[in-house]
């Protein structure tokens, strides 16, 4: 037996999920160790027929305040604290009468939960827990002697430790168990800290903490040699985090990120108006577009870039129905993300073993407030997602000739895509389809030309002898610096143009335009994407 075995022959145990306790709570019992537990807890066990000490013995005090005041005790974290084999330590306990606990099992008041359901101020304030992260922290730092259990996942572990170890547990396991326990206060802390944040409207608080759960580890990151996992934070968004995986194998950091970016693209279509597919490679929409029904949408979405889109994420806006679906299925394709699927649908995906079929049950809106996170070296930044939604915009015509109907539905479609691609972005639509994408250009005329080039691509991949750009309407995530772009979007037969506006030779800008016959509108709006 190892020098760092210690026996546990008291334990603690304080839960507000009490998924497999009693069972837990038995077996503890049976291997002979003293249960101390407090309030609803207690009455579980006792309810098993357990003998259970109430901590208002050990303590002295009543349970009171509301279940606010039970635990904060000498008695309690002084057993938790007190460092074996130290002589100051055990004087301590023993003039005091404070006994050692050896084990404590706490999970948290659902504050995560509470948010997450529409709780009212008063009722989240309630679920935050102080004696719980008091005593796991106590415990935890002082993992030389004590476990602590946060997460019922470790039951049946901690069980199989000390039957290994002769009813102790051995040092490896106490560190593990001790990191996720000050992992578990801190996620907890950072989801206090970000709802607090957002009531009292600190949008620059001062500290940030950022916290989550583990959903899965990951075969690797971007890259094989880049190890990677995907976490869960508290945040009550519908998406990738939400979805339920129908079938398929398992999905990679790469499926993962551009899933979430072909899911948060289609949900700008309301499904009330129409059907939307979006056909994402690489985090950037290869096409989008939207038509009466799913699969109508994905053959126009298919025919803008049909060569990018193999081995792509497809996004829609509704269910997945078996015309889709059986479209879908045509090509190589990773994934499949939607609120829901018909039965005909998901026997027809299920013909194809290895592609991912995610359902949602709903869509992410894209006009709810929250925070878009990266890192840099050192630190991090955060800012707003962008809920800039083009139909509240103010559009104005800064050209001669205004934009038709047909071509004012084709620019706010355009500029709804555009927000979603990298940046410098320029996307052609037509109809209610992308035509062209040029997507993370240096240089905007660049973009513009390439994503005239791909349209006339894809025209000879669709045998259509016209470019689709023919008649098209342009959309631009920024302002044009130089008429230049504009008169790359007139070369390719574009007769409208959306942009935000602001440049220092915007003049010069309209004159191109005009000079060319072009509609443009300003948007006053950006939609930078890097």
């Amino acid at each position: 037996m190892s020098n760092d075995r210690r026996l546990i022959k008291r334990a603690l145990l304080s839960v507000s999920d009490k998924t497999g306790l009693a069972d837990f709570a038995a077996a503890l019992a049976a291997r002979g160790i003293e249960l101390i537990s407090t309030g609803g807890t207690r009455k579980e066990l006792e309810a098993r027929g357990l003998a259970v000490r109430d901590v208002a013995d050990l303590t002295g005090f009543p349970e009171m305040m509301d279940g606010r005041l039970k635990t904060l005790h000498p008695n309690v974290h002084g057993g938790l604290l007190a460092i074996r084999e130290n002589p100051a330590h055990e004087a301590a306990m023993l003039a005091h009468d404070i006994a050692p606990i050896d084990l404590l099992v706490v999970n948290l008041y659902p504050f995560e939960h509470t948010v997450a359901a529409g709780g009212d101020f008063d009722t989240c304030v309630e679920n935050i827990d102080i004696g719980g992260p008091a005593m796991i922290r106590g415990a935890a730092k002082n993992h030389r002697d004590v476990a602590v259990l946060v997460d019922v996942a470790d039951y049946p572990g901690l069980l199989a430790e000390l039957d290994a170890n002769n009813g102790g547990t051995g040092g490896p396991l106490r560190r593990r168990l001790a990191q996720k326990a000050f992992a578990r206060t801190a996620a907890y802390d950072a989801a206090i800290s970000t709802w607090l944040a957002r009531a009292v409207q600190a949008t620059t608080p001062d500290y940030r903490a950022l916290g989550g759960t583990l959903a899965e580890s990951l075969r690797y990151g971007e890259n094989p040699h880049q190890s990677a996992a995907f976490y869960r934070t508290a945040e009550d968004r519908i998406g990738v985090a939400t979805a339920r995986q129908v079938q398929g194998k398992a999905l990679s950091y790469n499926n993962l990120a551009d899933t979430d970016a072909a899911f948060e693209l289609v949900a700008e279509f309301d499904p009330r108006r129409s059907a939307a597919v979006a056909i994402i490679k690489h985090a950037n929409p290869c096409g989008v577009a939207q038509a009466a029904t799913l699969a109508e949408a994905y053959r126009l979405a298919l025919r803008c870039d049909p060569v990018s889109a193999f081995g792509g994420i497809v996004a829609l806006n509704r269910a997945l129905d078996a015309e889709a679906a059986e479209a879908i299925v045509g090509i190589f394709t990773e994934v499949i993300i939607a609120p829901d699927a018909s039965p005909d649908a998901i026997a027809i995906v299920a013909g194809k073993k290895n592609l991912r079929l995610l359902l949602t049950g709903g869509l992410p809106d894209p006009r709810a407030p929250g925070s878009a996170i990266r890192t840099v070296a050192g630190g991090f930044l955060v800012q707003d997602r962008d809920t800039a939604d083009v139909d509240a915009m103010t559009l104005r015509t800064v050209t001669r000739r205004a934009p038709t109907d047909g071509e004012r539905a084709d620019l706010a479609f355009a500029y709804r895509v555009c927000k979603h691609v990298k940046s410098n972005a320029i996307v052609y639509a037509k109809a209610g389809a992308t035509v062209g994408i040029g997507a993370g250009q240096m240089s905007r005329v660049d973009s513009a030309r390439i994503a005239s080039w791909k349209a006339g691509e894809a025209a000879k991949a669709a045998g259509e002898g016209d470019a689709l750009t023919r008649g098209a309407v342009v959309a631009s995530d920024a302002f044009f610096p130089f008429a230049d772009g504009v008169e790359a979007a007139a070369s390719a037969g574009a007769t409208a143009i959306i942009q935000p506006g602001g440049s220092m030779r915007d003049e010069e800008v309209i004159a191109a335009a005009d000079a060319a016959g072009l509609a443009m509108v300003f948007t006053g709006v950006r939609h930078f994407r890097h």
